[in-house]
């Protein structure tokens, strides 16, 4: 799709911006310390000196490279996850632009996918899905659908009661199977906000992708390992819902097609 450059150029800095956020995110949301949690206080500081970070030492990027990483009070290094969130999250906002233009798929698209990415992270470290991503993006993935009028939000909210019950039942019966819990609470929130994007039917599908892609990476570290450990299904899952938004109306429509040529 041809974009106005500017609107290109927004988009990137947007998503620097919400890069710069997402990282807040990431290392606040999981802290144990519960009064630790707030996004918003205290403001940023250093992580090896204590020291506020003044504005100028916050620019997305920019004040990373100038300051060759290092804090500018105690000379310590600053992690490279700071500019890689920002870089990736700012590319993931160009190409969702360039995709769908300056229209509520694109907004949909950005949010989600900074959401999904910010899910894999906290997830793949501290195996927890906090609740923040689950109820903002639910928030988000429902007022986008009102564009779509009384059948999007009807939409929107089917799939978000489908995501919920299908990964309920699913750890339920996990549950009763294993005799230990098989489907972690985020998860379920997860698919309730992830339905709200893609639908029910790409609840299903996105369930289906991240069990496929879960086997495909765990089985294998499963049997190197020859142990037991706790998956962080929340990354696959992730995954899935990515390939779902992107791709799931043309799996859907082939896979419909299939059926009936059979």
């Amino acid at each position: 799709m041809d974009v106005d450059p500017i609107l290109l150029v927004g988009a990137g800095l947007l998503g620097l911006c919400f890069g710069s956020f997402l990282n807040v995110c990431i290392l606040r949301l999981a802290h144990e310390d519960k009064k630790q949690r707030s996004l918003f206080h205290p403001p940023s500081t250093c992580p090896r000196c204590g020291r506020r970070i003044e504005w100028r030492d916050n620019i997305p990027i920019v004040s990373w490279l100038l300051l060759r990483g290092r804090c500018r009070a105690c000379g310590q290094p600053i992690s490279k996850q700071y500019p890689i969130i920002e870089a990736v999250v700012a590319i993931l906002w160009i190409a969702a632009m360039l995709a769908y233009g300056p229209t509520v798929r694109f907004l949909a698209a950005a949010a989600l996918g900074t959401i999904l990415l910010g899910i894999a992270i906290t997830d793949a470290r501290h195996y927890l899905i906090p609740d923040e991503y689950n109820w903002a993006g639910l928030i988000i993935g429902l007022g986008l659908s009102l564009a779509g009028g009384v059948t999007g939000f009807v939409h929107a909210v089917l799939g978000a009661c489908t995501g919920f019950l299908l990964l309920y039942l699913v750890g339920l019966v996990g549950g009763w199977v294993f005799r230990e819990e098989a489907m972690g609470g985020g998860d379920i929130k997860m698919m309730a906000m992830v339905g709200a994007f893609v639908g029910w039917k790409g609840v299903l599908l996105t369930v289906f992708a991240g069990a496929l892609f879960g086997s495909l990476v765990y089985v294998p570290l499963l049997l190197l390992r020859k142990r037991k450990r706790h998956v962080p299904f929340g990354v696959f899952l992730a995954m899935g819902a990515t390939v779902v938004f992107v791709f799931g109306d043309a799996i859907i429509d082939w896979y419909v097609r299939f059926l009936r040529a059979g």
